[in-house]
């Protein structure tokens, strides 16, 4: 660290708190729009490392993965300790007013360190709402250090945060603490009572009984399935009338008829024409299928999932059900990673880095990687189901589901390892904010017009070759005995198995224009759920457990895919329904 703030010739600073604490939040005011991704050397971990102006020194910020000690229990915790020792010229240590004991005992470790350090008491708000006050001098003078509050959420306190970050890298303002606190529970605890006055509430609010209750079985489930009712119908109903009403009517009606045009004036009949805006034209269908049968359920999705996410109820649903996942040798944290799983493969298995053993961060991604399909993968499935039987798109959810924990299951029993118990902080159930979750819908968004939309364009664009040159037919001729004998779909089903490479909806999207019956339907959606993840997510799976369990998965979720799409075949031609 030290070499890379000599090299850039910048002061370094290291944002560095628990998790869900907001340093996100800070980090975005602190560097604007200057912001990268990095991979820390030697680590799959990622962190965001941005750049601003303070006080006239330009510095370089890194927020650091969220961690609760600096004892290393995980990756993440591990890459915060090593950036901690690279000497960073400032640590802005952010605490979390709602849990403020926890938080302090953080920042003693920290200040171990005798680095320069400002402490940052974010979420002021929720203190307040308990009854309490915090004297922000009395525990500035227990740390010895300066100690800043704010309510980054609505910007409370981010200009004294800059202004003071001035004041230190100028040389005006020495943070080091002046003498050394043990940092231990014991004086985390007598602190936070020097700095905190107030009785509190004489009951709890309406948000921390629904919270509290949440986590219980009784009436927790039944909030769980109103929360999962509400997210389906969220996904389902806004989806389909975005797709519908607004993107259908845009694309079809005026984007695809110009592009049409505009190709026909410019290029002649033939077989590049055919291949620009023909059957299979990536000009067309590389742009109505991202954008009118995906995007409206990736938006949907995201909207639901940002909810989720800023209320903090994700937790309590992690709690509620630690009991059924240590039926497969899960605990209640791994239900985070595996519902981003059914917003996209690769921040699912990402995000097992949090989990306390390498066999969960396995099962958890090789169970995502077999039983998830992500949601531009579930809106295919829905733009080729719903509307041919309801029946059939409940089969398949229900597929997924059963071998999800049937799945779990088995690799618990194959994998090495024992099953680590739940430790999980609860963050406080909040009201989600609409300018933060525009904020988090737009990036997200954005990311998939990036990451998701050029790969369907070319995978669009092979097809079109492929079908435009004959190679098509000769490709489903070679794969007949598999396709059409054993799966009996048209042999030009051939060709969405290799675009399902390039991108798993890819697998399902060319089934939409092959006329085929409803059990067909099912069988080519079944191979789909269960085929091969992305070349992304298998590059996901080599840089996290290695080459033989990125093999392992391909060879597994292929093998498992034609199994089950052909044992379903064949029943229904034993019942006479295919």
């Amino acid at each position: 660290m030290a070499e890379l703030s000599r090299r850039e010739q910048e002061s370094l600073i290291l944002l560095i708190g628990p998790p869900n604490v907001g340093k996100s939040v800070i980090f975005n005011h602190l560097s604007g729009l200057h912001v990268g991704m990095a991979n820390y050397p030697g680590t799959t971990v990622d962190y965001t490392k941005g750049s601003a102006v303070f006080g006239g020194v330009k510095a370089t910020i890194i927020d650091t993965p969220g961690t609760y000690t600096l004892d290393a229990t995980n990756d993440a915790e591990e890459v915060a300790v090593a950036m901690l020792k690279g000497k960073p010229d400032l640590v802005v240590c952010v605490l979390d007013a709602s849990n403020l004991e926890s938080s302090i005992y953080l920042a003693l470790q920290i200040l171990e360190c005798r680095l320069p350090t400002i402490v940052t008491v974010n979420r002021m708000d929720l203190l307040e709402e308990k009854g309490l006050l915090l004297d922000g001098e009395a525990l500035s003078r227990e740390l010895g250090v300066p100690v800043l509050t704010a309510v980054a959420l609505d910007g409370d306190g981010m200009y004294g945060l800059r202004a003071a970050i001035g004041d230190v890298l100028n040389g005006d303002l020495t943070p080091v603490p002046s003498g050394i606190v043990e940092a231990s529970w014991e004086c985390a605890e007598r602190i936070r009572a020097a700095a905190v006055h107030g009785s509190g509430r004489a009951s709890a609010s309406i948000r921390e009984t629904i919270g509290d209750a949440s986590m219980r079985p009784w009436p927790g489930i039944l909030i769980a399935i109103v929360v999962m009712l509400a997210v389906f119908s969220i996904v389902l109903g806004l989806g389909m009338g975005l797709r519908r009403f607004v993107l259908l009517p845009v694309f079809q009606g005026y984007i695809i008829p110009l592009i049409v045009s505009e190709v026909d004036g410019l290029v002649a009949p033939g077989l590049f024409r055919n291949i620009l805006v023909g059957e299979y034209g990536f000009l067309t269908k590389g742009i109505e299928w991202p954008f009118t049968l995906i995007m409206p359920y990736v938006f949907s999705f995201y909207l639901a999932l940002c909810i989720l996410e800023d209320s903090g109820y994700l937790p309590r649903l992690g709690v509620l059900l630690d009991g059924l996942l240590g039926k497969i040798g899960l605990s209640g944290p791994s239900i985070i990673p595996l519902l981003l799983g059914y917003g996209c493969g690769i921040p699912a298995i990402i995000s097992t880095r949090t989990l306390p053993s390498r066999k969960n961060r396995l099962m958890v991604g090789l169970m995502a990687s077999l039983s998830i399909p992500c949601i531009a993968q579930t809106g295919a499935f829905i733009s080729l189901l719903a509307a041919q039987s309801a029946f059939a798109l409940a089969f398949v959810m229900f597929l997924s589901f059963a071998s999800l924990l049937l799945g779990g299951a088995v690799l618990n029993r194959i994998l090495p390892g024992r099953r680590v118990p739940m430790v999980m902080e609860i963050p406080d159930l909040l009201v989600p904010r609409a300018h933060m979750i525009a904020k988090k819908m737009w990036i997200r968004t954005q990311h998939y017009i990036v990451d998701a939309v050029p790969p369907v364009i070319v995978g669009v664009a092979v097809a079109a070759t492929l079908f435009e040159t004959g190679w098509m037919a000769r490709i489903g001729a070679f794969m007949s005995p598999l396709v059409t004998e054993w799966l009996h779909l048209p042999q030009e089903a051939a060709v969405p198995l290799l675009l399902g490479v390039f991108r798993r909806e890819l697998t399902v999207l060319p089934l939409l224009d092959m006329n085929l019956s409803v059990l067909q339907l099912v069988v080519g959606s079944v191979v789909a759920l269960y085929y091969v993840p992305c070349i992304a997510m298998m590059a996901i799976l080599y840089r996290e457990f290695g080459g033989y369990y990125a093999i392992l998965t391909l060879a597994v979720t292929t093998a498992f895919a034609f199994i089950m799409g052909g044992l379903i075949a064949q029943a229904g031609i034993l019942l006479g329904v295919m």
